[in-house]
């Protein structure tokens, strides 16, 4: 049996109201996943369970503590991330720094038009910053929430804003849900609005409307459908093509083929979630194998444990990756079990 230890940490009125959460949601999940008992006796916080647990959930509550006195809002994803943190130091024998949440929160890239810092929220969100600092072309790969698209125009935004590069320049193919782009009525504008609407949304928050039509009518901010960059050539750019699991091949091709001088490009996509026709290829899966391995290219693939949006939405996204796991073993089965009765009748 193992031995049952008591640990004892000190906390201000400040630190319980930021950290426990409403109702003691956060301190509740903590002994709930940790299998702990957390008592909190006039500011001070006793944790009690088996030595590895009750130091597991000291470690958290520490690391929270200082993200609270850094002025940050303690929400429910920073508790389930500092939770995984250290279940996955466990099954991976990796050895996390105590202060890994404090490191990712300090790297602030821009703050929102109402003042809100934008900064990674994981390990895997500030690797694909990083990447994007150092290398010239790079491919944010995952799953819906893990903030691909967010924090690369982030990033863009503030290259501009900076005068790293003279325009910003933000595409995405034109295929949703099996509608063409003659389907929706208006001008040119009004049928690519629809498409290109998270990019917008990221760029009203980030920008602020004023300073992003200012811009755009400047043609320094330019929006635009994938098709609308055969025969140019992107000079001093900073350039982001969205959804790209919906390229061909040969769109994608045609994309890298423009970059010029002085550029900056992230591509990013999740494949997963192709609107592809069956049986087609993407340009995102083929660009992978041709790619890796060029100076210059990273490639950052972000997972559910760097889901951002609702909790709920990690487990789904963490879900669905069980069941097509799980779908591909059965399909290679069956596959092998077909090649082994034909080699068995051959014979």
């Amino acid at each position: 049996m193992s031995e049952i230890t008591e640990l004892s940490l000190a906390l201000t009125a400040d630190d319980e109201r930021n950290i426990f959460g409403g109702n003691d949601t956060y301190i509740r999940k903590i002994e709930k996943s940790l299998h702990v008992e957390i008592i909190d006796r006039n500011g001070e916080l006793h944790i009690i369970g088996d030595k590895e647990s009750a130091g597991k959930a000291s470690g958290i509550i520490r690391e929270l503590v200082q993200l609270s006195r850094r002025g940050t809002s303690i929400e429910e994803q920073s508790v389930d991330y500092a939770i995984s943190l250290k279940e996955d130091s466990v099954r991976t024998k990796e050895n996390f720094s105590e202060n890994v949440l404090v490191d990712i929160d300090r790297d602030v890239i821009c703050h929102t038009i109402s003042g809100k810092p934008i900064k990674p929220k994981t390990l895997g969100q500030k690797k694909y910053i990083d990447a994007i600092r150092n290398k010239m072309i790079v491919f944010g790969l995952g799953p819906a929430g893990t903030g691909k698209t967010y924090l690369a125009m982030a990033m863009a935004i503030t290259a501009f804003q900076r005068e790293e590069v003279s325009r910003i320049i933000l595409t995405r193919p034109a295929i949703e849900a099996g509608e063409k782009l003659g389907f929706l009525p208006g001008d040119l504008q009004s049928k690519v609005d629809p498409y290109l609407r998270p990019l917008y949304d990221a760029l009203y928050q980030i920008m602020g409307t004023e300073n992003f039509i200012k811009n755009m009518e400047k043609g320094l901010i330019e929006v635009a459908p994938l098709a609308y960059m055969r025969g140019r050539t992107l000079d001093n750019a900073f350039i982001i093509l969205d959804e790209a699991q919906n390229t061909t091949p040969a769109q994608m091709k045609m994309f890298l083929t423009r970059i010029g001088f002085g550029s900056k490009v992230i591509i990013t996509g999740d494949a997963t979630q192709k609107d592809l026709a069956p049986d087609t290829r993407s340009g995102l899966d083929v660009a992978e194998s041709v790619l890796k391995g060029i100076d210059d290219i990273a490639f950052c693939t972000l997972t559910s444990s760097d889901v951002v949006r609702h909790p709920l939405v990690q487990k789904i996204v963490k879900a669905y990756e069980d069941y097509e796991k799980k779908a591909a073993n059965k399909q290679k089965k069956k596959s092998i079990q077909k090649l082994e009765r034909r080699t068995r009748d051959g014979k």
